[in-house]
């Protein structure tokens, strides 16, 4: 491969890299304040859909962004309702969280856009960059919020008590904080930038909302959370690794035309399926992951 062409893999590799790592950051909130949040995959799907109708409306794609973010809120707020107030199981909430997103998507698009399968196109994000380096906002933004939350988590009094939310709730119970209260607050964080992650697949990868369009990298950002052991950096190196195998799917489709083109669809999920059964149990959650408050909490 030529020199071009490593460093159009290596910008394809950051491109597809960047929903996993808004969706990953997203998730880190929501699990290390104690939340189990397995709906980041409907959280960027109500993104993606908000994302091109606030476009629309408004003709920005910088206010269409804006509106992806609040959309993925909206579902965080569903979430945090469900899981925080009303102690629902995470599991069972998310799950209705994500279908009521696929569905939902489904039923607006006709009922708003008079159309099955996508919307029409509308003007996309720009590219910013030097010369033949460019990236889309959200490419940078991504990085940037890794920086933020790392420092926000191990430097700020919010982030320890984020921390001690997922690891022991009850030392901030004694000492008089909310632990609801940063639960909601890490829940809808979790979903706004979630939603922003499925922004960057409707206005900067495509310019067009398209049905379950998030293809399952909710899970992927999923499976990166867990691989990079719930921190910050460690989620920016799993999902550099599932861009680069995305990036490296695509690249590698259509030249032999002995493999079906199926195998390299498949090839993300299947390095998914195989990271995930190598290091799920080397990984060690937050200790108050998924835990139940008590009324007085």
């Amino acid at each position: 491969m030529t020199e071009a062409g490593w460093i159009i893999l290596v910008q394809l590799a950051v491109t597809k890299a960047v929903p996993l790592l808004l969706a990953g950051l997203g998730g880190l909130l929501s699990e290390r304040s104690g939340v189990i949040n397995i709906c980041l995959e409907g959280m960027m799907l109500a993104g993606a859909f908000g994302s091109i109708s606030g476009a629309m409306a408004t003709g920005s794609p910088w206010l269409g962004l804006l509106m992806g973010g609040v959309s993925g809120a909206a579902l965080g707020i569903v979430h945090a309702l469900s899981v925080v107030r009303y102690r629902t199981d995470a599991i069972i909430s998310g799950t209705a969280v994500n279908l009521l997103a696929i569905g939902g998507t489904e039923v607006l698009l006709v009922s708003w856009f008079g159309s099955h399968g996508s919307t029409v196109s509308v003007t996309k994000l720009p590219l910013l960059g030097v010369g033949s380096v460019a990236f889309h906002p959200t490419t940078y933004l991504a990085f940037l919020t890794v920086l933020v939350i790392s420092i926000l988590i191990h430097r700020t009094t919010w982030g320890l008590r984020l921390r001690a939310a997922g690891e022991q709730p009850q030392t901030l119970v004694s000492v008089g904080v909310s632990v609801q209260a940063i639960r909601y607050g890490a829940v809808i964080a979790s979903g706004f930038l979630a939603g922003v992650a499925g922004s960057h697949l409707a206005l900067a990868d495509l310019s067009q909302f398209v049905e379950r369009m998030s293809a399952g990298r909710g899970f992927i950002a999923l499976a990166a959370l867990i691989l990079g052991k719930w921190s910050p950096r460690g989620v920016l190196l799993a999902c550099l690794f599932f861009g680069s195998a995305e990036a490296l799917a695509d690249g590698f489709q259509g030249t032999s035309s002995r493999i079906p083109p199926q195998l390299f669809l498949a090839m993300p999920f299947v390095l998914t399926m195989v990271v995930l059964a190598g290091f799920v149990g080397k990984s060690r959650p937050p200790a108050a992951l998924g835990s139940r408050l008590n009324e007085e909490t």
